[in-house]
């Protein structure tokens, strides 16, 4: 059975939209974290604007001699139900997206991983289908711009699974579900 884990970049505020603000903060470790996570995966899951700004993005440095073939080369589901033509190899979820992450869920290997996709994320959340949530916080207020947790949102328990620290000031705080753990 895989797992889904969620990376999502996100501001003191809770602001996870265009993550521009975050670049100040990045460095090497920053980089190596990430390509850990991509070591980890077998997939990225995705929501279609996310899936639109990374599509038109990672393969252009690929092209202009950036090493980010792993980035590029991971299959890629999205869920929409407006996309039509996906490329950067990639498979739409336009059906039930709780029944097909679910699926792909029971299949043996590596994590699905999760990279922003705020809407996909707090989806699943609803359906008991993310098994890690790592909030990467910036140390940076960013005043205005999509919240990741919308209200109306059903109350959720999570249990700190670790941290890891990074010298910009950046922190990855890993929760898990509680109910699962308690179970």
């Amino acid at each position: 059975m895989s797992k889904v884990v969620a990376v999502i970049y996100i501001s003191m505020d809770g602001v996870v939209e265009a993550p521009a603000w975050t670049g100040p903060f990045w460095n090497d470790d920053h980089g190596k974290f990430q390509a850990g996570q991509l070591a980890q995966s077998r997939a990225l899951l995705l929501g279609r604007v996310t899936y639109d700004g990374m599509a038109q993005a990672w393969p252009q440095m690929e092209a202009a001699g950036q090493d980010v073939g792993e980035m590029n080369n991971l299959p890629k589901y999205v869920a929409s139900t407006t996309l039509t033509d996906p490329t950067w190899n990639a498979t739409v979820i336009d059906g039930d997206v709780a029944e097909e992450v679910a699926k792909l869920k029971a299949e043996d290997g590596k994590d699905l991983l999760i990279y922003g996709s705020g809407d996909l994320v707090n989806y699943l959340i609803e359906h008991d289908l993310v098994d890690e949530l790592k909030l990467f916080l910036h140390p940076v207020v960013v005043g205005t711009g999509k919240r990741l947790f919308a209200d109306g949102i059903d109350t959720k328990t999570w249990r700190l699974g670790g941290t890891h620290v990074f010298s910009s000031g950046a922190i990855v705080l890993d929760y898990r579900p509680a109910a699962r753990q308690e179970a």
